[in-house]
């Protein structure tokens, strides 16, 4: 197991090895009071029943409070909506040590004064707000129910509250890039430092309905691009015209093939074998077509121009990966964290937390959840530390599993059958269909 992170109280084990998770992320509610585009409880294929998490379920969780480095209080739905909500914040605050802190993410469409007041009061240590847009017609139409103005509200009632009471409280928000509104980025940065916002992180889209607005980039890691890249430099250098058409690179060779067309064939195999080498597949669409960077060109002037802003006012703007990176790294496992839902399931990660169908690159993944138990079977830190738990985190941190999105065979009866079993290369782990390894989805976290 990787074992590179800074020493702690556990003598300078991996988080993901100590006897204890070091973030727990909580889902107090289902119950959502709007409909937005990229939420996975309102597609086709989720199973993610409504529901508020009892008392007694979050007491269940006490015993790992004064180990933990953060508690975040959200999930699917929205917290505010819990009506006791103030209550696990202030139970949180007093049991976390020092260096730790309580926050939830919310819509912001029920954050009014007096909640916010009982927020601070409670002792919240960071509060994150959903912002998508800046515009209030494209706020509206990617948060159903939504009204922009409602988060402006909401921003000055936590920068209010928390100067009433003297504390430090972290107001930030969270930005959902699409191919509609990532060209709003800079703005929302500018918005930001006007509403006295501390941090801003962007994430991209998974899109959870076939009709869903567009992400901001494509399922294809850097390395492919760039192993596709060198294709075409060896080609160009070579004299060589690649086909328009895919099926060229793939023809059978027979005795009747022109010089032309042996010498096409050859180049793909060659490259392709030396692509394998490094687990690369190389894809005759892409040879004969290119692949089209254009996105990603957009949403990196976006980003470079949110950066200089950011920079510019003192905002921690934290930005995700351009493209997927095909050296992953999982934060949830890497970072020790622990998801509990409503009904007192807990999860590895925000990926497996919850039964629903996602999009990406044309291609459809039915997701299972993966469960360590229930806080009703046994308490949270004997669920933390069973057998199985452990064995799958130090499967993850392996990260000899299989990665879809650069498979010519994506995705294979493996990832799609009812019951996981083993991927193509033999790993245990349901990963390979996931892309929050790669850097492009992000969380308040």
């Amino acid at each position: 197991m990787n074992e590179t992170r800074a020493p702690s109280e556990d003598g300078g084990l991996h988080p993901a090895a100590r006897q204890h998770p070091s973030k727990l992320f909580v889902e107090v509610t289902t119950r959502c009071n709007l409909r937005c585009a990229m939420c996975p409880k309102y597609a086709s294929g989720s199973e993610i029943s409504e529901g508020d998490l009892a008392l007694d379920a979050f007491a269940r969780l006490e015993p790992a409070l004064p180990h933990l480095d953060a508690l975040i209080l959200n999930g699917i739905g929205e917290p505010l909506l819990h009506r006791h909500l103030e209550r696990f914040i202030e139970v949180g605050r007093q049991a976390l040590p020092a260096r730790g802190w309580v926050g939830f993410q919310t819509n912001g469409q029920l954050l009014h004064r007096d909640r916010a007041r009982s927020l601070v009061n409670s002792g919240v240590d960071r509060v994150c707000i959903s912002v998508d847009a800046v515009s209030p017609e494209l706020f509206h139409s990617l948060r159903v129910g939504g009204k922009q103005e409602a988060v402006e509200n909401a921003a000055s009632a936590i920068d209010a509250a928390a100067r009433e009471s003297h504390r430090d409280v972290w107001l930030g928000v969270e930005f959902v890039a699409m191919r509609e509104n990532v060209r709003q980025l800079p703005d929302l940065v500018r918005w930001a430092a006007r509403n006295h916002v501390r941090f801003v992180i962007v994430t991209h889209m998974l899109a959870y309905g076939q009709g869903t607005t567009g992400a901001a980039f494509e399922p294809v890691t850097d390395l492919t691009l760039q192993a596709h890249r060198e294709c075409k430099e060896r080609a160009a250098a070579d004299g060589l015209d690649l086909p328009s058409d895919p099926a060229c690179f793939l023809k059978p060779q027979s005795a009747n093939a022109t010089a032309t067309e042996r010498r096409v064939m050859d180049f793909f195999w060659t490259a392709s074998t030396r692509a394998s080498s490094e687990g690369i597949w190389i894809r005759p669409d892409w040879l004969a077509r290119g692949c089209d960077e254009s996105l990603a060109r957009q949403v990196e002037v976006a980003f470079a121009e949110a950066s200089e802003i950011a920079e510019r006012e003192g905002i921690d703007l934290r930005l995700p990966a351009i493209v997927p990176r095909r050296v992953r790294r999982c934060d949830f496992v890497e970072d020790g964290s622990l998801f509990v839902s409503w009904n007192g399931d807990t999860h590895p990660c925000y990926f497996l937390w919850h039964r629903y169908r996602c999009h990406i690159g044309g291609l459809t993944k039915q997701v299972k959840p993966v469960s360590f138990g229930n806080l009703a079977d046994a308490d949270v830190l004997s669920l933390w530390g069973s057998a199985g738990a452990r064995a799958f985190r130090d499967a993850v941190l392996r990260y000899d599993y299989s990665f879809c999105y650069d498979c010519i065979g994506a995705l294979c009866d493996r990832h799609q059958e009812a019951e996981f079993t083993l991927d193509c290369l033999q790993s245990p782990v349901p990963c390979g269909g996931c892309l929050w390894a790669t850097g492009v989805f992000q969380c308040l976290r």
